[in-house]
C-alpha cells in the first residue's frame, strides 16, 4: 500500500482544513488507518485512528471534539476534518496504515506511511 497525504496549508486560528490520504493497492479496506503529526522539535504523535470498516474511531485528547477521521473504502481514501484549529496544531501531518486501531493509537505495527502534509495555523 502506498499512501499520499494532501490538503495541508496555512489557516488562521479557528479555521478548518480537511486532509486526505489516498492509498494505492487493493488491500486498503483491510487496514486500520491513522493520522499522526510532528511539530518542529517534537516527537511524532498520534492524532486519530479509524477501523477498517470505518465504524470505530479513536482520538488523542488534544483533538477530541475538533477533529473527525473518516474513510471511503470505495475511493481508497481516509480523511481528517480539522475544525477550530489552534496554533498548537501546527505540524506536518502523516497518514499510516496498520493492523488495528489499538496498535495504531500506540504507534505500533504501522506497516505503511505516507509523506506528510504541512499544516500551519496562525494566531
Amino acid at each position: 500500500v502506498q499512501l499520499q497525504a494532501s490538503g495541508g496549508g496555512l489557516v488562521q486560528a479557528g479555521g478548518s482544513l480537511r486532509l486526505s490520504c489516498a492509498a494505492s493497492g487493493r488491500t486498503f479496506s483491510s487496514y486500520a488507518m491513522g493520522w499522526f503529526r510532528q511539530a518542529p522539535g517534537k516527537e511524532r504523535e498520534f492524532v486519530a485512528t479509524i477501523s477498517w470498516s470505518g465504524t470505530i474511531t479513536y482520538y488523542a485528547d488534544s483533538v477530541k471534539g475538533r477533529f473527525t477521521i473518516s474513510r471511503d473504502n470505495a475511493k481508497n481514501t481516509v480523511y481528517l476534518q480539522m475544525n477550530s484549529l489552534e496554533p498548537e496544531d501546527t505540524a506536518v501531518y502523516y497518514c499510516a496504515a496498520g493492523t488495528t486501531i489499538i496498535t495504531i493509537s500506540a504507534m505500533q505495527g504501522l506497516d505503511y506511511w505516507g509523506k506528510g502534509t504541512q499544516v500551519t495555523v496562525s494566531s
